[in-house]
């Protein structure tokens, strides 16, 4: 028996999250996970709840000073967030 075409099964999940619209879901909710792993232990304590709306990502910093700091830098976050993931997911970033 002779195979026509073999594919990669990453490709066909890829594929199949896309024709299902459950890759953008995917993308945000593994962001939000990565969030501890990209900024360290030490802003963990500081941080809050953690939510995506309209490609914003948005969130509680528990320290006004710390909050501060990550807006100044808050380009660069949503740089290592969206290379993290593999994925262009969030536009922005806003503490509250």
């Amino acid at each position: 028996m002779k195979r026509k075409r073999a594919i990669c099964i990453g490709d066909l999940l890829r594929h199949y999250l896309r024709e299902e619209g459950l890759e953008t879901p995917l993308n945000q909710h593994r962001l939000i996970n990565s969030w501890s792993e990209v900024m360290g232990n030490g802003i963990l304590k500081y941080t809050g709840e953690l939510f995506i709306k309209n490609q914003t990502l948005w969130v509680q910093i528990k320290s006004s000073v710390l909050r501060q700091e990550l807006n100044i830098g808050r380009q660069q976050i949503v740089k290592r967030l969206n290379e993290h993931v593999g994925a262009q997911v969030i536009a922005d970033i806003k503490f509250y």
